[in-house]
């Protein structure tokens, strides 16, 4: 076989890649027909395909690329690390520089008392390691029957057998099942589900019903409740502001153990380090990976609290993966970091990015189309509807709008994902104003386009 370059015609690219490449959440037989779009660079906020189109990121990838592409510090700090320990595993009372720098440096930025960092390689790895260390917790406590963990409807935590059990998304639990001892109770998902309450009726409502599962079930089986701070793979839902304080109340109350998954939310996200800090939550556990390294290396982790490390250390933690720490990954996550903390990014999303993006974001909910408009930090949705006044959705009938406005918007060079019919976006934290009006100006007319397209076909009156 000649060798694979960017410099290929796009179709080769595609037809190898149908050929050999089984792509994650994807019908690849059908998008073998279609053939994939193939990213060839990458620089800022900008990507380049093997067309040649400069495209506008507005995911960061998939939620990660925080500091943005193309930064030549990480492949020089990745070089240097491979020439002086390229691997080393920190089994058997052995550990290394870059795992130990990296660690110190995720407890000195990470809320008070969360001191300690279990590495692995991804967030759906590190959430299977936080089943195992709540449950570890409670049997050291002397209480093994404390195995449940209470989880979301619609909330995701990676796509892994245990990351999937916690998550609840019934599309991944048909893929192979799920755990048992993972059980969910209801998303605070106001815009769909609020009906005429008002927002901060139904944020309570929704986090009293932790406190009904709990009783339910009975405090002494009850491990944890895991929750992202601001959902993200279920659609950017932002919960009401009574939510948070509830649920911190209960689990307070009931003496139960607190995940905050920060997979998406960490490192700046959403104004702050974490969107612990954001949303005033306290946990004993927060899930990290992707804007770890932005992405330029794949690594992920919990950061445990002080009582919590404290009894898991008291015994043998039966748990671990070979690239725990991996010394390559570790050494790129802190340069990373390193980059964020000294360029001042996370002011930068908070003082600069967000106010301009916040005003023309919220400005979208005067479409046609659009219903409501949530931003916090740099992750911001919209809910497309066919009536604003009584937040409809769209007829089963109409096919998934949010798909054909992602259609549209990949046309327009613009990354905006969809999820049902809810158009989401978290762009590389080192967005400038003037590419946030590139976005802009590319999401209003790929919604212009798909409005127009519906009401050609007779399904949006």
């Amino acid at each position: 076989m000649n060798k694979i370059t960017n410099h290929m015609p796009t179709a080769e690219l595609q037809a190898l890649d149908a050929a050999h490449h089984m792509h994650p959440f994807t019908a690849n037989t059908a998008l073998g027909k279609k053939g994939a779009r193939i990213m060839t660079q990458g620089k800022g906020v900008w990507l380049t395909d093997s067309e040649g189109n400069k495209i506008i990121d507005g995911m960061a990838g998939l939620w990660c690329v925080n500091i943005g592409y193309g930064r030549p510090e990480l492949g020089e700090v990745a070089k240097r690390q491979m020439d002086e320990l390229s691997y080393y595993n920190t089994f058997f009372q052995t550990s290394h520089v870059p795992a130990i720098a990296l660690a110190a440096k995720i407890a000195e930025l990470a809320p008070a008392g969360m001191n300690h960092v279990f590495f692995a390689g991804s967030g759906s790895e590190a959430n299977d390691t936080n089943i195992r260390l709540v449950r570890r917790y409670w049997d050291i406590k002397g209480q093994p029957e404390k195995r449940v963990i209470i989880a979301r409807t619609n909330g995701y935590h990676g796509s892994t057998i245990g990351g999937g059990s916690l998550g609840g998304m019934s599309g991944i639990h048909a893929h192979g099942g799920k755990l048992a001892g993972i059980v969910h109770i209801g998303e605070p998902n106001y815009w769909d589900q609020g009906g005429d309450m008002t927002p901060e009726a139904f944020g309570l409502m929704r986090a009293q019903e932790l406190e009904a599962m709990i009783l339910n079930l009975g405090v002494e089986n009850v491990a944890a409740f895991i929750g992202e701070p601001i959902q993200g793979a279920g659609g950017v839902i932002v919960p009401p502001s009574t939510y948070w304080p509830e649920i911190q109340r209960i689990v307070d109350k009931y003496g139960i153990l607190l995940i905050a998954d920060e997979v998406i939310t960490g490192f700046g996200r959403t104004g702050n380090w974490f969107g612990s800090q954001t949303f005033g939550i306290k946990p004993h556990i927060m899930t990290i990976a992707k804007g770890l390294s932005s992405g330029y290396q794949p690594i992920g982790g919990s950061v445990v609290c002080d009582e919590v490390a404290a009894v898991i250390g008291t015994d043998e933690f039966n748990h671990g993966y070979t690239y725990s720490g991996h010394p390559v990954a570790a050494a790129v996550a802190l340069e990373n970091l390193r980059i964020i903390q000294e360029e001042g990014i996370v002011e930068h999303v908070r003082d600069v990015a967000h106010p301009h993006l916040a005003a023309k974001w919220a400005a979208l909910a005067d479409h046609p189309m659009v219903g409501d408009a949530q931003l916090v930090g740099l992750m911001g949705s919209i809910a497309l509807t066919p009536n604003k006044e009584k937040r409809a959705k769209f007829s089963s009938e109409t096919g998934t709008v949010g798909y054909r406005c992602r259609e549209r918007c990949f046309a327009n060079n613009l990354i905006m994902r969809h999820v049902g019919d809810r158009m989401i976006i978290a762009p590389p934290l080192v967005i400038t104003p003037e590419e946030i009006d590139v976005l802009i100006a590319r999401a209003k007319t790929s919604l212009d386009e798909c409005y127009a397209g519906l009401k050609a076909d007779g399904l949006f009156k």
